[in-house]
């Protein structure tokens, strides 16, 4: 019996949430173009990123969040996948020479999630509670609200991190809404964070796509998927976090609101210690995006100074 021939070729981690994610890309293409899922491949790949976890070490000290995207990018030039699927928040903001990020996913709930078996909220969480991430962002945000919590180093998949905080690893987390969504995991959710205080990592819930730059034919095959509203509002963030180089080792959180054709960006700039926020926030028209983001992005460095960057950055 002969193979069905294939129709585009997939690239993904092999996390459970990443796989979750590129079905959901298959089936979103096959839809699209009338053809058999099946015609669409998916190509596992294991990336620095992935490697890493067992160490338990943050990504700022590691190497930062291209470790996620590096070897799928790799894999995109070298002509083994075609296009390839990320969390958007895991892609640098500096792309490599000849990779483009052609379309986003309609985004997921951006808010991130508090979970506990102690408390039912933050501020239920015992004195000194060892609280569990990796996110130099998320711990910020915690020890602005609590700086008597003990962070803990907290990475692995979205399973690895419930086993330890059931293990006792530590007392409390946090995680994307987006993901546990995904996941089917919502359950698990003892309480949605308030954006207000906990303000998401730029491009935190959308799904962004990848592929070689010029490739107008796979240009062609993936522009049905994008959502224009997310690719905007994923531009504004991105283009905020370039400016502010878009360091893992600089907490940063942002949050966009599109309404007609109007974007509204917040942002701010955090001390490790959750002690010193720089905030502002910008509007303009949504087709502005990049232009917005980039503003913001400058407002926040003179408010901040570079010395106050460099210093976090060098901690």
């Amino acid at each position: 019996m002969q193979s069905q021939p294939i129709f585009a070729r997939i690239g993904t981690r092999g996390s459970p949430l990443a796989l979750v994610q590129a079905r959901l890309v298959r089936q979103l293409l096959a839809e699209a173009h009338g053809v058999d899922p099946d015609s669409i491949a998916i190509t596992v790949i294991s990336t620095g990123g992935d490697r890493s976890q067992q160490s338990n070490a943050s990504l700022s000290e590691i190497g930062g969040k291209g470790l996620f995207t590096k070897e799928i990018d790799q894999a995109l030039l070298d002509g083994v996948i075609d296009i390839g699927v990320h969390s958007s928040k895991d892609v640098a903001t500096v792309l490599p020479e000849g990779i483009t990020l052609a379309a986003f996913l309609e985004r997921e709930d951006v808010r991130d999630a508090f979970i506990s078996v102690l408390a039912k909220d933050m501020a239920g969480l015992p004195q000194g509670a060892k609280f569990g991430t990796s996110s130099i962002r998320r711990a910020a945000q915690v020890l602005r609200l609590r700086p008597d919590l003990v962070i803990v180093p907290f990475r692995g998949n979205v399973d690895t991190r419930l086993q330890k905080l059931a293990d006792g690893v530590a007392d409390a987390t946090m995680l994307a809404v987006a993901g546990l969504n995904r996941l089917d995991k919502a359950d698990r959710i003892t309480a949605y964070l308030d954006t207000e205080q906990f303000m998401p990592a730029p491009a935190q819930g959308a799904i962004g796509l990848s592929i070689r730059s010029g490739d107008t034919h796979f240009a062609t095959l993936v522009a049905p998927l994008d959502h224009q509203e997310t690719h905007r509002c994923i531009t504004a963030e991105r283009a905020m976090l370039r400016v502010l180089d878009g360091s893992c080792r600089t907490p940063v959180g942002v949050l966009s609101l599109l309404s007609g054709d109007v974007l509204t960006l917040r942002g701010e700039i955090i001390s490790l210690d959750g002690r010193t926020t720089f905030a502002d926030a910008v509007a303009g028209p949504a087709a502005q995006a990049d232009g917005l983001g980039a503003a913001l992005g400058r407002r926040l460095l003179a408010q901040a100074g570079t010395d106050f960057l460099a210093q976090w950055a060098q901690d």
